[in-house]
């Protein structure tokens, strides 16, 4: 196998026509050098020089073996400084996990400004997934990070922070009776029509919504069922029932919709960051740096 040692050493001889100078320019004793050089004609079973009085000539074999060394040796210095820039967290992949509260939010284009602009060569690859599906990815090494609504509670190996806390609001159409009167009580919603978001395949959102429901003293009728919050304030709209959506929605809301604060609700919005415990590589740190430092002022 060839050292890349041999190659600079023969790349300066070939430069130099001359040991002595080459040797002077590599910081080594000339006997050495010559050996070197020996050394690889001997394991090539090429004849790279030939050796007229105090001068060494390339032969035809021995210039075209240069050309590829000079090419290889390039080739190992773009390797050794994309190792470099991968080890410094400047390049590569990350791969981002996210559930649709973290982008309503903002909380990921936040977190991804402040990120790719210090890291302008790296990949981001983003996959919208559900809370579990992000922790087995995380498990399997398919994750490096994610944004879930739930954060794991016996797995040793992920950590997690709250990064987003926020109420939910109760949307209303705007021609429904309540917005103009006084502040909105439990006993107000008992048996309303509802719009809910229903996740499959396994819902857990819908069982915990009607816990909460109930807590706080009043039963929803649940008449629709959609995929995502921004479905179901168009359902709003048009005048098909109630909804609680996170308060970050109020903002994109189609027209039609009118929100109110419900303080004696005790479901909120939390969005965690999850990642490996021990994953001690920078580019974590300084993604966990970019998502705190575009967290909002609390």
């Amino acid at each position: 196998m060839l050292e890349l040692r041999q190659l600079r050493y023969f790349i300066t001889v070939a430069e130099q026509e001359n040991v002595g100078r080459a040797a002077e320019l590599l910081h080594i004793s000339q006997s050495p050098l010559s050996r070197q050089i020996m050394a690889l004609e001997a394991q090539l079973g090429l004849t790279l020089f030939e050796r007229r009085r105090q001068r060494l000539y390339l032969t035809v074999e021995g210039r075209e073996f240069l050309a590829e060394a000079r090419e290889l040796l390039a080739q190992a210095g773009r390797l050794e400084q994309r190792g470099r820039l991968l080890g410094a967290g400047m390049t590569g992949s990350l791969s981002i996990g996210y559930v649709e509260g973290a982008v309503y939010s903002g909380l990921l284009a936040r977190s991804l400004r402040p990120f790719r602009e210090g890291h302008p060569d790296l990949q981001l690859q983003l996959h919208a997934q559900r809370s579990m599906v992000q922790i087995a990815g995380l498990g399997q090494r398919l994750l490096d990070v994610g944004f879930a609504y739930t954060p794991p509670t016996d797995d040793e190996e992920i950590a997690s922070r709250c990064v987003l806390d926020e109420p939910l609001l109760l949307a209303l159409p705007s021609t429904d009776r309540l917005i103009a009167g006084p502040p909105i009580m439990p006993a107000d919603l008992d048996g309303r029509t509802w719009v809910t978001v229903m996740r499959h395949p396994a819902d857990t959102t819908r069982s915990q919504f009607l816990a909460a429901c109930a807590r706080a003293g009043f039963m929803p009728a649940i008449a629709y069922e959609t995929a995502d919050p921004l479905a179901s304030l168009e359902l709003v709209a048009a005048g098909l029932g109630l909804a609680t959506v996170q308060a970050s929605l109020e903002r994109p809301a189609p027209a039609g919709v009118v929100f109110r604060q419900l303080p004696w609700f005790d479901r909120r919005v939390a969005v965690h960051l999850l990642w490996r415990r021990g994953d001690d590589r920078p580019l974590i740190a300084k993604f966990l740096a970019a998502v705190e430092a575009g967290q909002p002022p609390r």
